[in-house]
Formats: C-alpha cells, sequence, structure tokens
C-alpha cells in the first residue's frame, strides 16, 4: 500500500482552499443557523486555511484572509477569545498588504472586541479602520469597508 495520493494532491488543495472558504459565506449570511450549522461553519473555516497552508502559492494575503475569516466566524459564535487570537494573526500579515487588508486586520480585532465588551479597544481599531479607508481607492474594496465599519459602529 502506498502513502502517495492516486490524485492531483496540489489541485485537491486548491480546490478544498477555495471552496471551504466560500461554503462558509453561506453559513455566515444564515440567518438562522443552527448549532450544527455552527459547528460546520467554523470546521469549514479551519479547513480552509489548512488547505492554505498546504498550497505552494499562498501568500501573507492568503493567510490574512484566513486568519480573518475565522476571527469573523468566532466572533458571529460570540467566542470572543479565539475571535482575537484569529484577528491578531490576521493583522499580522497583513502588515506588508495594501490598506484594504490592513483595515481588515484592524476590523477582525474590533469585532472580537466589541465581542468581549472591550468598547475602548474596539473603538481604537475602529479609528484605525478610518484612518485606512482613506488610502483606499477600489471602490468595491470601500463600500466593503464602509458596510463592515457602520455595522461595528452601531
Amino acid at each position: 500500500m502506498s502513502d502517495q495520493p492516486t490524485f492531483d494532491l496540489a489541485a485537491a488543495h486548491r480546490w478544498f482552499s477555495a471552496d471551504c472558504f466560500n461554503r462558509v459565506w453561506g453559513y455566515l449570511e444564515k440567518a438562522d443557523r443552527s448549532d450544527t450549522d455552527n459547528e460546520v461553519m467554523l470546521s469549514l473555516a479551519h479547513v480552509s486555511l489548512a488547505h492554505w497552508r498546504d498550497r505552494e502559492d499562498a501568500t501573507d494575503q492568503n493567510f490574512s484572509i484566513g486568519y480573518w475569516l475565522l476571527s469573523r466566524v468566532y466572533a458571529v459564535r460570540e467566542n470572543a477569545a479565539p475571535a482575537l487570537h484569529y484577528g491578531q494573526l490576521c493583522l499580522e500579515y497583513a502588515t506588508k498588504e495594501s490598506p484594504f487588508f490592513r483595515a481588515y486586520g484592524h476590523e477582525a480585532i474590533a469585532r472580537a472586541e466589541k465581542v468581549a465588551g472591550n468598547r475602548e479597544a474596539a473603538q481604537a481599531h475602529l479609528e484605525q479602520i478610518r484612518a485606512l479607508l482613506d488610502e483606499v481607492t477600489d471602490s468595491s474594496e470601500r463600500s466593503l469597508l464602509e458596510t463592515d465599519l457602520a455595522d461595528l459602529s452601531s
């Protein structure tokens, strides 16, 4: 028995990293998630990042996005500690990325701090988002950030 897969492993990592990421969005947008939905959503977010780790073409931007997704999933589940942990990793990987990705690192942390009830810490990261928003020139990226900023500011 061989330890080598009988399929294209690199192609499988490419497919699962994206497919699992996209499937998480279906759960995030679902208004009436069950406990089982929440567990599946969390598993998919972790699996997506795990497959990104096995991709030779993975970049810091990809990891920043993967950590952001994990932070968001934990935040919507109101689990502040891992949301903050993954938010901090998101920001760490976004340090050399465009203002859009750096802003989303702060968005992840602000959301986690809000879940934790740390209003001042959340506000400090909201200010960072506002400052970076001025540097985001792509209209669709700017719109996404403005929507999440409004959501977090309410």
